[in-house]
């Protein structure tokens, strides 16, 4: 499974499955997991018990569409979808970093969700 990656995304996947053996959302408290790429940002909120997608949000939606994959607009994408997790009744969250470190565009849409008054 991971062969055919170069290094830096084998061990990123490598961590990610070594992550979801304890990470797991219900529908008292789904997992926001956050997905980036070089120019754009992804999180949404799972149950995993059902297997659905509760909320989403992207910088390719309009909205956000003046937003990069920076430290600020991942500040501002966070308060969003802390705003939006909130007209869904959602307040507590299980974290899923999916494999990425917690440092910079990922720290800082946590911390915007948490800012929004989301509970990690």
């Amino acid at each position: 499974m991971f062969k055919k990656l170069n290094d830096k995304a084998r061990k990123r996947l490598h961590r990610k499955v070594h992550i979801r053996k304890s990470v797991y959302g219900t529908a008292a408290r789904p997992r926001l997991t956050v997905t980036r790429s070089n120019c754009n940002l992804y999180a949404q909120v799972i149950d995993d018990d059902e297997g659905v997608t509760l909320a989403s949000i992207s910088t390719l939606e309009k909205e956000f569409a003046d937003l990069k994959a920076t430290v600020e607009g991942a500040a501002k994408l966070g308060e969003a979808f802390g705003k939006r997790l909130h007209d869904k009744k959602i307040t507590t969250v299980v974290f899923d970093r999916n494999g990425y470190l917690y440092h910079g565009v990922v720290k800082a849409l946590a911390d915007g969700t948490r800012k929004a008054g989301i509970i990690f």
